[in-house]
């Protein structure tokens, strides 16, 4: 079990001095927003059902089905009764 009362140990070289009190949060956000990415960000409840991109990529291919399939049924059963009213 690790000890919690532990302090992190400081594995970088000295040379490697990062100045966090100068970056920007979110500096590219508007940049990828604009030219389109593929990157998405999930809400956290959502973040919690699927912890990978494996699982949200099997689940959306899955919505993408249903409503394909979906789609097909509406699509023929609204031609059928526009042809009976029609007729």
């Amino acid at each position: 079990m690790k000890d919690k009362n532990k302090q992190a140990v400081d594995e970088l070289r000295p040379e490697y001095d990062f100045d966090y009190s100068k970056a920007t949060r979110g500096k590219y956000y508007q940049r990828l927003i604009q030219e389109g990415s593929n990157a998405v960000i999930l809400e956290p409840d959502v973040a919690e059902a699927f912890r990978d991109s494996v699982s949200v990529n099997e689940a959306l291919r899955s919505l993408l089905e249903i409503t394909r399939t979906t789609k097909r049924i509406i699509g023929r059963s609204t031609q059928h009764s526009k042809k009976l009213r029609t007729g």
